[in-house]
């Protein structure tokens, strides 16, 4: 089972693509949408990605719920089973 710090950095990984090349790297508590300015289709392929490495599936019911890289990082640890 990952660990919070895994789960925190594959997602940043992840992201790394998506967002304004420069700067420091973004920290767990950004903000998916607002800090990041990613669109739903980006959000959508992110968490295609998460599931396929994490061998889950996410609830689409959940995402609402879920604003920051750590806030996602959370839920990813319930759905693996290591809180």
């Amino acid at each position: 089972m990952p660990t919070k710090e895994e789960v925190v950095q594959q997602i940043l990984e992840i992201l790394e693509p998506m967002i304004e090349k420069g700067g420091s790297p973004a920290p767990s508590g950004s903000d998916l949408i607002n800090d990041f300015g990613l669109e739903s289709l980006q959000v959508m392929g992110m968490i295609e990605t998460l599931e396929d490495n994490f061998d889950i599936s996410i609830p689409i019911n959940i995402l609402p719920g879920i604003s920051t890289v750590a806030d996602l990082a959370v839920e990813i640890q319930k759905l693996t089973g290591d809180e």
